[in-house]
């Protein structure tokens, strides 16, 4: 087992929040009647997926190009992504004229690569996966001497990625859970860093499908576990492992990991669609679909938080699970 990292800090998070909030929404926590009557607790919903970029992924991408060096911008950055951090990091990036160069998977949604492009970033697509991304990227960083900024272990991204968890606990000060999706883990770090450093009874949960449970399992081994395979509908979720840092911060910060099945994830788009009128894609629903299966220690009056991640879902794709299945 490798030493455990350095944790993100409360004061880090502050400091990233009065970096970026400026810069964007302050997204609306809205208690749903519906679904706490479904779910046995009293349910709120974290819509980032009305953020900017339609996902959280811009609150680490802003404070990360803040904190570039003039010979950094000038040089310019690069990422691998499954298309989320892609656009993030080309929205924080074009303010400054800093150039941007993503590596994204060949399967990544077609809605996600072209608003990356739209935005100026240079896009490269390689492999299925998020991991056959972030190998080529590596490795073409080290030929352009761009900044590689990578989504999970840059300690900016993790403290931009709690500003969320922040804004939570300060419009529901008595939360008593929270639970947040887990691609590489960043967004579960950054958030249970904040949550637990200002509420240290609240609880907070990833989520991961059943078929890419790499948190899950390494959690379970007390180590990093790297899978055979991982497929779901949530392509921001479907990664062969997570990081040490990442994982790090989970073992010391979080209740849990739970699984839910593409099916579920599936009737929770549709159940936020049908009854919340909100688009959330696989990812940004999989916390309702966790909530709704039941959480541990969880009652009638224990205020829950599902953090609705990101709401860019190819449109074609989601009228085909919607007919078909998945």
């Amino acid at each position: 087992m490798s030493e455990p990292v350095t944790l993100i800090t409360l004061e880090e998070i502050r400091k990233a929040a009065r970096q970026v909030s400026p810069q964007l929404h302050r997204t609306p926590l809205w208690h749903s009647r519906t679904f706490s009557e479904r779910a046995g607790a009293q349910v709120y919903l974290k819509c980032e997926n009305l953020q900017k970029t339609g996902s959280f992924k811009p609150r680490g991408a802003l404070y990360r190009i803040a904190n570039l060096s003039p010979r950094e911008r000038a040089r310019g950055v690069m990422a691998a992504s499954a298309g989320n951090h892609a656009q993030g990091l080309a929205f924080a990036a074009r303010s400054g004229d800093i150039p941007v160069t993503v590596v994204m998977p060949e399967t990544a949604p077609q809605a996600k690569l072209d608003a990356t492009r739209e935005m100026g970033a240079r896009v490269i697509q390689k492999g299925t996966l998020f991991d056959d991304a972030l190998a080529e990227a590596l490795l073409l960083q080290r030929t352009t001497g761009m900044t590689f900024v990578h989504p999970c272990t840059d300690p900016d991204m993790v403290a931009g990625a709690g500003t969320l968890g922040l804004e939570i606990v300060e419009d529901l000060p008595q939360v008593d859970a929270v639970v947040v999706p887990v691609g590489g883990g960043a967004l579960l770090a950054g958030i249970a860093a904040a949550v637990r450093g200002v509420r240290p009874q609240a609880q907070v949960w990833g989520v991961e499908p059943r078929t890419a449970p790499a948190m899950e399992r390494s959690l379970a081994a007390g180590e990093l576990v790297t899978l055979e395979s991982a497929d779901s509908i949530a392509d921001g979720m479907a990664g062969l492992a997570v990081f040490q840092y990442t994982l790090d911060h989970a073992r010391a910060l979080c209740a849990g990991v739970r699984l839910v099945s593409e099916e579920a994830m599936l009737r929770a788009i549709h159940l936020l669609l049908e009854r919340a009128k909100l688009l959330t894609e696989a990812a940004g629903a999989a916390p309702l679909a966790a909530i709704l299966d039941g959480l541990p220690g969880i009652g009638p009056d224990s205020r829950v938080v599902a953090v609705l991640s990101g709401g860019n879902q190819d449109l074609n794709l989601l009228a085909g699970w919607l007919r078909d299945g998945v």
